[in-house]
């Protein structure tokens, strides 16, 4: 009878862990990665498919386990729809660690979500503990999915690459193409070396912080957000003579006051709002933003409600007007945090909106041409390595 009952348990125990490693991911990833508005095919103007390159800054898909080559039902960004939007170029970024009850306002670094999600995933041993690892391991999916497109999607790491890309584009625009990042530099594990196991990788972006502050720099969310740490002024450095570019999104204010300081290689904020529209910590002040425009960085304007107090397309597009305005229009880009656990307006197919909504800006078709993707590609194409 005991052993009995001992099998019965066992063969639930079973059937419980297959549910809750074969659902599992699926749930999060569903439950995490909403969108707003529920648009199928929407209206594009007559010339939406002619824009020559439409590219975002900041697309979170490789944390979850998601086949970036297959057509979802959820989440924001795949291949068949960056190839339905008329999409050219995603920044994929790897996000390596996030703290349990995660706000904007207060922050440390004692709880670890992303490991956790690592071990349902059942991702590698080594990646469950080990932030190292756990990065590497989303830069190698990345390319994972490249090998497997069959030339539809490639990696871009350098300007060669991207000129090549725009190239071959013209004659064929189903292509895709991809650019890793960091979304924060703690997944370096306080180690200088560690970034040119991460440059390897193709990573050439780096936001200095996420969530908490860390060995390098203060986040904007952090318990104490100060600026560059001694450590985080020779990665600037090392990332420079790299050309590595840095992100400033989640740094602290005074961490972008350091930078600024102390360096005049190129920046941009991938995915942000303005506090002058919506005013959180997480945004940049209007400081900030003249002072990027004139070091001709770049700034992503984002797809959720924290970043443009709103829940659609106009919100987004109002801010990108007011950017434009400050800075100019060739210095505004979209910055989505697509899979980003938000809610955002819409997935990567809602891009037609995004357009509808810069032409009611007043908007003329080539600024919406830039703004949609024509200063990425220019931004890259100028501060990339050459080779």
């Amino acid at each position: 009878m005991f052993r009995k009952i001992l099998r019965i348990l066992l063969i639930v125990i079973i059937i419980a862990g297959f549910v809750f490693f074969y659902f599992g991911p699926q749930y999060f990833d569903k439950s995490m990665n909403k969108v707003t508005l529920k648009v199928d095919h929407p209206k594009k103007v007559d010339w939406y498919d002619s824009i020559p390159f439409i590219a975002d800054l900041h697309c979170d898909e490789l944390l979850w386990d998601r086949d970036l080559l297959k057509r979802h039902d959820y989440g924001h960004v795949d291949l068949p729809r960056m190839q339905e939007a008329n999409m050219a170029f995603e920044v994929f970024t790897v996000v390596s660690k996030t703290p349990r009850n995660m706000n904007y306002e207060k922050n440390d670094s004692k709880t670890d979500n992303i490991g956790l999600l690592s071990f349902v995933q059942l991702r590698p041993v080594n990646t469950w503990f080990n932030l190292v690892p756990r990065a590497l391991n989303q830069c190698a999916a990345l390319h994972k999915n490249a090998e497997g497109s069959k030339g539809a999607f490639r990696i871009i790491t350098s300007q060669a690459e991207m000129q090549k890309f725009v190239e071959d584009r013209k004659k064929d625009r189903s292509l895709c193409s991809g650019m890793l990042g960091l979304e924060g530099a703690h997944c370096l594990d306080g180690k200088l070396e560690n970034l040119d196991k991460f440059y390897a990788a193709g990573v050439r972006y780096i936001g200095l912080t996420h969530f908490f502050d860390n060995e390098w720099a203060g986040s904007a969310h952090g318990m104490k957000k100060e600026g560059l740490t001694a450590d985080g002024r020779k990665l600037v450095q090392k990332m420079d003579s790299l050309h590595i570019i840095i992100d400033l999104a989640h740094a602290s204010s005074k961490t972008i006051d350091d930078v600024l300081a102390m360096t005049t290689g190129p920046l941009l904020v991938s995915h942000t709002g303005v506090q002058a529209l919506c005013n959180n910590q997480r945004n940049l002040s209007d400081a900030h933003l003249l002072e990027i425009g004139k070091r001709n960085g770049l700034v992503g304007i984002g797809l959720w409600e924290t970043a443009v107090c709103g829940t659609d397309a106009a919100a987004t597009a109002k801010t990108i007007r007011y950017v434009a305005d400050k800075i100019g229009v060739d210095k505004v880009a979209m910055g989505s945090d697509f899979d980003g656990a938000i809610g955002s307006h819409f997935d990567v197919t809602g891009f037609p909106l995004i357009v509808d909504a810069l032409l009611k800006e007043g908007f003329t078709r080539a600024e919406i041409e830039m703004i949609m993707g024509g200063n990425v590609r220019d931004f890259m194409l100028r501060n990339l390595p050459v080779k």
